[in-house]
């Protein structure tokens, strides 16, 4: 079972709906790579960490990799931009209702 260390919640809608639901964006606990485990080289440092979104049509998660424990666990913490590549479908909204992106999608 993996372990997350960090959590938000935010509300997300269909693009063109008014109905919202919860969700909930997961980051694990970096961990350092196996070199078993990927198929690039890595090195005593190579670390990975886990991203999980829960509350989109289908659930997302991917490991995200950094040249060590720290570099993993930043890249994986800055989830905006991987938010940013599902505004196509949705939109974004903090649980006070406010949207989550300052400015809308340009078509």
């Amino acid at each position: 079972m993996k372990e997350w260390i960090a959590e938000r919640r935010l509300l997300v809608a269909r693009k063109g709906t008014d109905s919202r639901k919860e969700l909930l964006i997961r980051i694990g606990r970096p961990y350092i790579v196996e070199p078993a485990s990927v198929n690039f080289d890595v090195d005593d440092d190579t670390a990975g960490c886990s991203v999980a979104i829960v509350g989109l049509d289908n659930e997302f998660q991917e490991e995200v990799y950094g040249a060590d424990l720290l570099q993993a666990l930043q890249l994986a913490a800055n989830v905006d931009p991987l938010l940013e590549s599902f505004r196509k479908k949705y939109d974004f909204f903090f649980p006070t209702g406010e949207p989550y992106f300052e400015e809308a999608e340009s078509e």
